[in-house]
């Protein structure tokens, strides 16, 4: 089965950097692009990144553009997210998440991993 397991959240004081880390099997990982959302409490899932299949296109958040940096390795089927700036607006639990396409919408993305806290402390 289809499993996407985030790795490397944490706690970090702000204008810290964190670099999350999405390990994916069980699907053909270049068939598919890649996002990362957040959620914080009381708050809906939203968008922070996206990746093409190949890599060549990405997108972000613009509360995010600038500080975030989204990569994947298709040889290795992972997908990274380099936090750096990191401000206490930023603490949510961070998912990453397989699509056909890539879109800013959660519902349209297939697969999901279990999460990965983010706490920054200010």
């Amino acid at each position: 089965q289809v499993q996407l397991v985030e790795s490397g959240g944490g706690l970090v004081q702000a204008g810290g950097s964190l670099r999350l880390s999405c390990a994916a099997s069980g699907l053909t990982f270049s068939s598919y692009a890649m996002g990362w959302f957040r959620q914080a409490p009381g708050k809906e899932r939203e968008f922070v990144a996206a990746i093409s299949r190949t890599g060549g296109n990405t997108y972000y958040a613009d509360s995010v553009k600038g500080r975030f940096t989204i990569s994947r390795d298709n040889a290795k089927n992972t997908v990274n997210l380099q936090m750096n700036s990191l401000k206490p607006e930023d603490t949510a639990v961070y998912y990453c998440a397989a699509a056909s396409s890539y879109s800013y919408t959660p519902a349209l993305y297939e697969y999901w991993g279990q999460g990965t806290q983010v706490t920054v402390s200010s």
